[in-house]
Formats: structure tokens, C-alpha cells, sequence
């Protein structure tokens, strides 16, 4: 538990680079008060702003006091703010200076938005930089990873609700055009307990969910994985409860605080997961390798074949 705020409870170093310092962060969260939890999440989320504010700029954006802010240092091992201020600053300038940051720029010396286009304006200057903030935090090895598990796959199995909806029946609707054999699980008639219960450890389940999470989202995730089921989650944090039970986990850092949450990163990333699902399973026609459901359907024929010659 954490009591007092000192950094000599976490016993372990103070991170050395922003990937270790994430991870370092989602060690710690749930143990972390609210108002240190509010800075993780505002870390993880806006780490640019980090990186460049002052202590009280940062703390009145992350809605703490600056004092919240020194805690949170210590308890991630730094001696100060301005000791894990640099790690974020230096990820910064690894990155050089992005289209996203270029458009962020613009929209903030821009005029305030009205109604009717300037609306819109509003909307697609937030949807390309989340396109932008996607590209940055989304490894094409982890695209190639979750591509396989769904080739492989027997059946599978889509979840999410509420706002990640539309992602679940997108990839859903996708997936089964490439002639797998996909199920969308919308718990249709209270039906969802017995949707999951019919998932077999060699398939693929892929849920979304993003802050607040739905729990239900949650626990099917947590349940497939204790039964060997590989989980690809598509969410908004590395602090999202899906992470823990996810064989691969799309973490986007999605902002939370607005009032209207675009899906323009998510369904982005589900289109590239069916494409790249689809290039995969053009390779493997081409080698003459069947997909996993007709290899599956041939070997439950055999094997019936050859109960009945024993009879």
C-alpha cells in the first residue's frame, strides 16, 4: 500500500528510458492513490505535455496539486520531478517532431471552434492526431503477432460494448469476409455467459474496451485466459484492466477526458489487423496451406472415419 509517498517503498530503479517507465508505472498504479493514479494516467496519455510543462502547468492540466506531482516522482524512484521530467523528455526528442505535434500546434493557435464547419474542423484536426498518436504507439510486430493467432484460429470470437461496439461488429463483419469463422458475442437474449463457455482453448478471442472499462469486457477476457484462450485486446492504456490478460495488446492512449471520444484510431487498427489478417492468409494459399477452420473440419472428419472402421 502506498503511505506517506516516499519513493522507499518500490523497491526497484528509477527507469532509465520512457518504455521501462511505463512499465514502471503500471507496476505501481494500483497501489497509488487517486490523485497519483490521476498523474499515471495523465503520464501515459499525454506524455509530450510532461514533458515540456512546468510543475504547476502539469499539475493544473493532470487536476492535482503541484506537491501530488513530487510524490508521484518518488514513488517511481526519482529524486524530483525534474529527474523523470528528462525521461519523458528525451522520448520526446527520439521522436523528433511529428505531423501530430505539427497539427497540435496549429490547432492551438487557431481560432475558437463555433458551430456548424468549424465543428467539423474541430473533429478532423483531433482525429489525425490521434491517427498520428496511433502510428507512434502501435509496433507492426505486434500487428504481424495478433495476424497469426487469428489465422491460426479455429473460430473466433469478438467482444466489446457500449463506445467499442462498432470495433467489435467492424471486425466481426471483416474478419468473416475473409471466410473465418467469426462470431460477434453481443450477449443478444442474456446469452453471453453461454457465448463464452463455448470458446475452446485453440481459438482467438478479440475484445476492445477503453476507459471506463466495461467489466463484463473485462472479466470474459480474464476468464478466456485462465482456460488457455490467446486474447488480442484493442484499448486506450498500458494501464487498462485488459492488458493483464491479453496475449497481444494494442494500447493506443487514447485521451480520456474529452466529452466526445473519436473511434477513428480504433477502427483504423482494426482495418490494418483485417488487411494484414488477409495478406497472411493469401501467403498461406498460395504454399498451399488450408486455413485453420477447413484443417480443423478435416481432421474432426477423419477422426469420426476412423471411430466408426474400429466399430
Amino acid at each position: 500500500m502506498f503511505a506517506g509517498g516516499t519513493h522507499s517503498e518500490y523497491p526497484m530503479p528509477a527507469a532509465l528510458n520512457y518504455d521501462d517507465l511505463k512499465d514502471a508505472i503500471s507496476r505501481v498504479y494500483p497501489t497509488l492513490p487517486r490523485q497519483l493514479q490521476l498523474i499515471a494516467r495523465f503520464a501515459l496519455d499525454k506524455p509530450n505535455e510532461l514533458a515540456l510543462g512546468t510543475v504547476a502547468v502539469v499539475a493544473e492540466a493532470a487536476g492535482v496539486q503541484p506537491s501530488a506531482l513530487i510524490r508521484f516522482s518518488n514513488a517511481l524512484e526519482f529524486g524530483g520531478f525534474s529527474e523523470m521530467q528528462q525521461v519523458f523528455r528525451e522520448h520526446l526528442v527520439e521522436r523528433s517532431v511529428s505531423y501530430r505535434e505539427r497539427i497540435d500546434q496549429l490547432r492551438r493557435s487557431g481560432k475558437p471552434q463555433g458551430v456548424g464547419s468549424g465543428v467539423l474542423h474541430q473533429f478532423v484536426g483531433e482525429a489525425v492526431s490521434e491517427l498520428g498518436h496511433l502510428e507512434e504507439n502501435v509496433a507492426e510486430a505486434d500487428i504481424t503477432r495478433a495476424a497469426k493467432l487469428i489465422c491460426a484460429a479455429p473460430h473466433v470470437h469478438v467482444l466489446a460494448q457500449r463506445r467499442a461496439f462498432p470495433v467489435a461488429s467492424y471486425l466481426a463483419y471483416a474478419l468473416s469476409q475473409l471466410e473465418l469463422k467469426t462470431y460477434l458475442l453481443d450477449g443478444a437474449g442474456g446469452m453471453l455467459a453461454n457465448a463464452l463457455a463455448n470458446i475452446d482453448s485453440g481459438d482467438v478471442l478479440l475484445v476492445a474496451s477503453f476507459h471506463s472499462y466495461s467489466q463484463e469486457v473485462v472479466d470474459a477476457a480474464a476468464a478466456a485466459h485462465a482456460r488457455g484462450v490467446s486474447v488480442i485486446a484493442i484499448t486506450d492504456s498500458t494501464l487498462s484492466p485488459l492488458k493483464p490478460a491479453s496475449t497481444v495488446c494494442f494500447e493506443l492512449s487514447l485521451g480520456s477526458e474529452k466529452a466526445f471520444r473519436s473511434l477513428v484510431a480504433p477502427l483504423c487498427l482494426a482495418q490494418a489487423l483485417v488487411v494484414s489478417t488477409g495478406h497472411r492468409l493469401t501467403e498461406q494459399s498460395t504454399r498451399g496451406v488450408p486455413p485453420a477452420a477447413k484443417r480443423t473440419a478435416k481432421g474432426a472428419v477423419k477422426r469420426t472415419a476412423q471411430r466408426k472402421g474400429a466399430r
